[in-house]
């Protein structure tokens, strides 16, 4: 599993933004940002005006839970349906290796040209590549909601999450432990 932010931004301007409710500059507002970040009803959604994308490559397993965090984030997939059958199969599209049996029988059925038998026959470990949008609020949420799930890849995302964005410090309270 690999997960990359691509980039952030809209820092700036949810300072400027969070300004507006102090009827001050923004000079102040990194302070006052570090105050209400972990509040939740409403105090921090300042967070949500902080956009990120993420280039992740992640198990089928993964996405099945992933896909239930629908509010505030966008993906976009590079389609089985359309990448499935143009190459051979191999252990490097997987998480962990497979028997060589299943490949054997996985490119023998890609070259019969049987996709419904290779869709049907694919282990959940077969890795796919997504451009996910999003921002902190959600982030923060997801964190939070898996930090302590048995699957490892919600520990690998969270910290490769919270070890690589810009502002860190905004994630202080949910940081696995």
């Amino acid at each position: 599993m690999t997960v990359t932010i691509i980039k952030e931004a809209g820092y700036d301007e949810a300072l400027l933004g969070l300004s507006l409710s102090y009827n001050q500059g923004t000079e102040r507002m990194p302070v006052v940002a570090g105050k209400l970040y972990s509040k939740e009803g409403g105090h921090n959604k300042f967070l949500e005006s902080i956009a990120v994308w993420l280039d992740m490559s992640a198990p089928r397993y993964f996405w099945q839970q992933f896909d239930t965090y629908r509010i505030g984030v966008t993906k976009q997939s590079e389609s089985t349906m359309h990448t499935i059958m143009k190459s051979k199969i191999t252990n490097d599209n997987f998480e962990k290796p497979v028997p060589a049996e299943t490949l054997e029988r996985l490119n023998r059925l890609v070259a019969e040209k049987d996709f419904d038998s290779v869709k049907n026959e694919l282990p959940e470990g077969f890795l796919q590549r997504r451009i996910v949008f999003t921002n902190y609020m959600a982030l923060r949420r997801i964190i939070a909601q898996r930090k302590t799930h048995k699957l490892r890849e919600w520990h690998m995302f969270a910290d490769k999450v919270i070890s690589t964005v810009a502002h860190p410090e905004l994630f202080e309270d949910i940081k696995r432990s």
